[in-house]
């Protein structure tokens, strides 16, 4: 479930981010770029969440 919803949400805001940059630009808003591109964003948080320890940190009293 957490891989879903994290492609659903890479979607949404990668389609956001997509719409308002082609707004400040003047070029035509297209859906399908924003799709494409968040495949990649989703990939990208999965190998981050993989790769930072999920342990707490022992800390030192000192």
């Amino acid at each position: 479930m957490k891989y879903i919803m994290t492609l659903i949400w890479s979607v949404i805001l990668v389609t956001m981010l997509n719409y308002v940059v082609s707004s400040v630009q003047n070029v035509p808003f297209e859906v399908v770029n924003g799709l494409i591109m968040s495949v990649p964003v989703a990939i990208m948080i999965f190998i981050i969440v993989a790769i930072i320890p999920n342990d707490p940190v022992a800390s030192e009293h000192h």
